[in-house]
């Protein structure tokens, strides 16, 4: 069985991605920005399937827990198990706010790259904006939890993290 070119290409593009979503890649001082921003892009989308599953999990742990606390019958088996519905149920909440939060740098991203008429100028531009709204009073936005924030302070982090060339 032989392989095309194109088989080839699309392993490699994923595994790339793979390389370049990793939380420690260290680019070259002479990398494209072209590469710096792919690499941001793959972190983000990363960040954004973990997160995915992070929700999935408090949900499917809330569930778990509810069907249990349902079976209890002394009172205080029931309140003990209040405590931990809370628990989850904060986990919960902090998990879709950390996915709107990646989920609105991702828009964002795409958003600067589509108007950003020099590539060299896009990772700034976008952090820039990343940094406006989160000190905007934007309604649309605000609430912002800190969830929401951390997960925005992540990307601007994985921003500085690539898109600066290494001075070593």
């Amino acid at each position: 069985m032989g392989f095309s070119e194109d088989d080839f290409n699309e392993g490699n593009e994923s595994g790339s991605d793979d390389l370049l979503s990793d939380d420690f890649l260290r680019l070259p001082e002479h990398a494209n920005i072209l590469v710096r921003i792919h690499a941001v892009r793959a972190w983000l989308t990363r960040r954004l399937k973990e997160t995915e599953i992070e929700v999935g999990e408090a949900t499917l742990a809330l569930q778990e827990l509810q069907i249990a606390v349902a079976s209890f019958q002394r009172r205080r088996e029931r309140e003990q198990q209040g405590v931990r519905m809370q628990h989850l149920q904060q986990e919960f909440h902090d998990a879709q706010e950390r996915l709107r939060g990646f989920q609105d740098a991702d828009e964002l991203l795409e958003e600067n790259i589509a108007h950003v008429t020099s590539s060299e100028r896009a990772l700034v531009e976008y952090y820039l904006s990343l940094e406006e709204i989160m000190h905007s009073d934007d309604e649309e936005r605000l609430p912002a939890t800190a969830a929401w924030l951390t997960a925005l302070s992540e990307v601007q982090h994985r921003i500085e993290y690539v898109g600066i060339p290494n001075e070593e």
